[in-house]
């Protein structure tokens, strides 16, 4: 209604499959809007030619049977499902594909419907140029003077036509109105929903929304229903990157790494428990759990229990900044978790930064999973971190290898001996850890590694 009054000439509709969009935007509205306004212009266009005449054909429909309302007809001898016009008058509708020629037509409201059909086209750079350079040379380009913009789409990618038009809006381009409405409701939900809630109970509720998100990737749950695309490229771990194996070594070191949720709702508690042996990682179980504090304490002593019969097992936990960190760090300490070893970690920085070295190891291979239920939630976790909607896998993982890290650095007896490179001798330092496992030697004088 308000592009229709002309208040507003941008606007970007962000919604999840089978949500009824087009059948509001592509069918109905430009039905009301021609029958109240019979001269103007609306162009549809979607990601094929004949998927937008089939909304062309529904708007017709749509308005010859409800035509009597407005005292306006669909011309007999111009009513194609792709270009029909008003009896009388210069309005109508014209449809189109997404990279199909529209020159030759204006448009008083220019409605882009879906421009990318799958994630194919989605992940495709080529794609993705083709829809930006069509966007820009053809269709902005068929606007009457005031004419307003329409794009409704479910996400798919940060790049998508969408993501582009909004960068351009932040670098001081044109303003669009955004109303992006997540299946389950985020903080600050523009319906006024508590979080949790569904956007469409009575068609998907919030358990049949549960099993959709089981079944697909954290990533494509993310962008198609939560409207928050995340990269694929470039993102700090691929799923691709974690080897999983069925054993790993008996005289690994291990330590258990515990993150607390916040009080935010919805957050999970996590520990990690991360095993190394000569710079490879093992990760051999993550728990995850969201409970009340008493049955978070229980869960935390039972799995430290379980941890003993590994062998020695240091047991961290992250401590939050002030007194609410040390009380916290204190009370597990002297209850829930006394005669095991147990440490607070400080820790500095943000979580990004404490995820680069585990992302670097993951890239080179050094980080396995030891195969167990807890994977898959884990992976999907990981490949959209930190732009997922939970991050407490990943904090618990990079605790854990940053306290293996320390516990390697401190046990490591340093030896000074000469080392041949080319024909030139020069000194290392070097040596092995109080386990046996080997560490590189640094060659000094010639700016060069040498592993010995």
């Amino acid at each position: 209604m308000a592009v229709a009054a002309g208040d507003i000439q941008r606007l970007l509709l962000f919604l999840p499959p089978r949500s009824g969009k087009s059948e509001l935007v592509s069918r109905y509205f430009p039905a009301w809007l021609i029958g109240l306004y019979p001269d103007r212009r609306v162009i549809l266009t979607s990601y094929e030619a004949d998927f937008a005449a089939s909304w062309g054909r529904k708007a017709r429909d749509a308005l010859a049977e409800f035509g009597s309302l407005f005292e306006v007809a669909v011309r007999e001898d111009s009513a194609a499902a792709s270009h029909w016009d008003i009896k009388g008058h210069a309005g109508g509708m014209d449809t189109a594909g997404v990279g199909g020629p529209i020159t030759g037509k204006g448009a008083d409201v220019l409605i882009i419907d879906d421009p990318i059909k799958n994630s194919e086209e989605a992940d495709s750079p080529t794609y993705r140029e083709k829809i930006w350079d069509w966007f820009q040379t053809t269709a902005y380009t068929r606007l009457e003077p005031e004419g307003a913009i329409i794009l409704i789409m479910t996400r798919w990618h940060p790049d998508d036509l969408a993501g582009r038009l909004l960068k351009q809006m932040e670098s001081g381009g044109e303003h669009w109105d955004v109303v992006s409405l997540p299946a389950i409701a985020e903080d600050n939900d523009l319906l006024g929903r508590e979080p949790g809630r569904a956007l469409w109970p009575a068609r998907f509720d919030e358990a049949a929304l549960a099993e959709t998100k089981k079944t697909i990737s954290q990533r494509w749950w993310s962008a198609m229903y939560q409207q928050r695309p995340i990269p694929q490229e470039g993102a700090m771990f691929r799923r691709d990157w974690f080897e999983v194996v069925t054993e790993y070594p008996d005289d690994a070191n291990h330590v258990r790494y515990w993150d607390l949720a916040a009080t935010k709702k919805g957050d999970y508690t996590a520990g990690a428990l991360v095993a190394e042996k000569d710079g490879i990682y093992y990760i051999v179980d993550v728990q995850r759990i969201r409970l009340t504090p008493a049955g978070v304490e229980q869960r935390i002593r039972q799995t430290a229990e379980q941890d003993r019969e590994r062998g020695d097992v240091t047991i961290y936990m992250e401590q939050e900044p002030g007194a609410s960190g040390v009380g916290t760090i204190d009370h597990y300490a002297r209850t829930v978790l006394q005669g095991f070893p147990f440490k607070g970690d400080k820790t500095s920085g943000s979580k990004e930064t404490r995820a680069r070295p585990v992302s670097s190891a993951a890239e080179l291979g050094n980080i396995k999973l030891v195969q167990g239920k807890w994977i898959t939630a884990f992976l999907d976790e990981a490949e959209v971190f930190p732009d997922g909607e939970h991050d407490d896998q990943i904090d618990s993982l990079s605790g854990a290898i940053a306290m293996l890290t320390a516990e390697d650095q401190e046990s490591r007896v340093p030896l000074v001996c000469p080392v041949e490179v080319g024909r030139n001798t020069r000194w290392a330092v070097g040596g092995f850890t109080s386990r046996g496992s080997r560490w590189n030697s640094s060659v000094f004088g010639s700016g060069r590694i040498a592993r010995r």
